[in-house]
């Protein structure tokens, strides 16, 4: 095997390579042999058909899949003996094809970049502190009921703050009702923010049986264009007023929460478990943001293009799966929409892979057991959860790679000026989850009300 290499861009490499073209002839000739013995023609008895009729019908595809085969067997082997690394699937051209004396193939790919790491020392992380309290819990707490509230009728109530009613309406523009603007039989909740602005308040103090004009303006945004900033009359029928209950804390309200003994102890204790878990995987994402932001930032890397195109065609079909399910054609959605941040991502993967190799890091077994813990802690029954784990390689293995990853986030800080910020529960929670995620937008385009 001759192998001669050419660089033809920053990570782009062409290799030729040449074979024993009597290698490759004698393949050709055997597989035409076979050919020749299985193959029916018409004219011909089976088994008896010339070789040159065999050669001139199917010479040229046996050709072109030995020499496919050749390629695609010999092409790493290749790459190997020049200590090459690929990123991605090489293109190959059979450059001999035309010229019986030699066997000769061209494979153009990209290599990795060499990684250097810059000295991080002038990289701060703000790194927060936070506990939760004895109010953080009450709070929890309080927030738990909440989500479980009944709502109980309440005769000759007038509508209040946090009542759920129950109504029956017809919205106008003029003196003509709009398309989607009536409804019977509609829950409110007085304060939820569900419809438009001035909607709910205009409610407050209705009885059942009552009846209301109101006058509204639907906001700028409106998801509506019809309705956009648009005036209008609602003729609204009050039919029932309900309070707020919030269950008691007892035992029926602990079992919820797997806490059997029934004791409100317990049940603190649960909750308190519950937040701390919460509080160590927020503080763990904002450091683990931050050293990543750092990470790119200072380091300019030359990209493999087919490692961007990768990750923008996996980012597609996320999205495809995300709000078009299987019927949506992923490459509708344009390439450029997702490149910065497929290119970002590209990016602190070579980075992240450059330390993993070169300080050897392996998973902590120790580590990995922990966020198993983690995982399986809020389920009724953990240990099952975790046996399930232990018992499936793929999932184990995706821990693993998480914990590598986290084991990199721990080499980085070394690296960088760490302050401690001292942060309350609910900021440190807060700052995690607008870190993570964008908030989801609600969807308002055809509710007639509906804010």
């Amino acid at each position: 095997m001759q192998v001669t290499i050419e660089t033809t861009g920053a990570l782009e490499r062409k290799m030729t390579v040449q074979l024993p073209v009597e290698d490759f002839q004698q393949e050709v000739q055997k597989r035409l042999q076979d050919t020749a013995r299985r193959v029916r023609l018409p004219g011909f008895r089976p088994g008896r058909v010339p070789m040159k009729e065999v050669q001139r019908r199917f010479g040229a595809g046996v050709r072109q899949e030995v020499a496919g085969e050749l390629m695609q067997r010999t092409v790493f082997q290749a790459m190997a003996q020049e200590s090459l690394r690929p990123a991605g699937q090489p293109n190959l051209d059979w450059v001999s094809e035309h010229d019986d004396s030699q066997f000769a193939y061209a494979a153009t790919f990209e290599v990795f970049p060499e990684i250097t790491l810059s000295d991080l020392g002038d990289c701060t992380v703000e790194q927060p502190e936070a506990d939760v309290t004895e109010g953080d819990i009450d709070t929890m707490i309080e927030r738990l009921r909440e989500q479980r509230k009944t709502f109980v009728e309440s005769e000759g109530r007038a509508a209040e703050e946090g009542d759920e009613i129950t109504v029956d309406f017809t919205g106008y523009l003029g003196e003509e009702a709009f398309e989607g603007g009536a409804a019977e039989d509609a829950k409110i909740v007085i304060g939820s923010g569900r419809m438009i602005p001035g909607f709910e308040e205009g409610l407050k103090g209705l009885k059942a049986g009552e009846e209301k004009r109101l006058a509204v303006t639907f906001p700028e945004d409106y998801g509506n264009e019809a309705l956009k900033g648009q005036a209008a009359e609602f003729a609204i029928t009050l039919k029932s007023v309900a309070q707020a209950e919030l269950p008691a804390l007892d035992e029926a309200f602990f079992t919820q929460f797997g806490v059997e003994d029934g004791e409100l102890d317990s049940f603190r204790a649960e909750v308190r478990s519950n937040m701390e878990r919460e509080l160590r995987n927020a503080v763990r994402t904002r450091v683990k943001n931050q050293v990543m932001d750092a990470l790119a930032d200072k380091h300019e890397v030359a990209l493999p293009h087919a490692m961007v195109h990768e990750e923008i065609h996996r980012m597609q079909h996320d999205m495809a799966r995300q709000f078009g399910g299987q019927g949506m054609d992923p490459h509708q959605l344009p390439a450029e929409l997702f490149r910065a941040q497929a290119e970002r991502r590209v990016k602190l993967g070579l980075l992240m892979a450059h330390i993993v190799d070169t300080e050897g890091l392996t998973a902590d077994e120790a580590r990995v057991e922990a966020m198993l813990e983690d995982i399986a802690a809020p389920y009724d029954e953990p240990e099952q959860v975790k046996s399930w784990y232990h018992g499936n390689e793929e999932q184990m293995n995706q821990l693993r790679n998480a914990a590598v990853e986290d084991q990199v986030i721990d080499w980085l800080l070394e690296k960088m000026a760490v302050t401690t910020v001292a942060l309350s529960y609910e900021d440190a929670i807060a700052a995690a989850q607008q870190q993570g995620s964008a908030a989801a937008e609600e969807d308002t385009a055809d509710d007639g009300a509906e804010g």
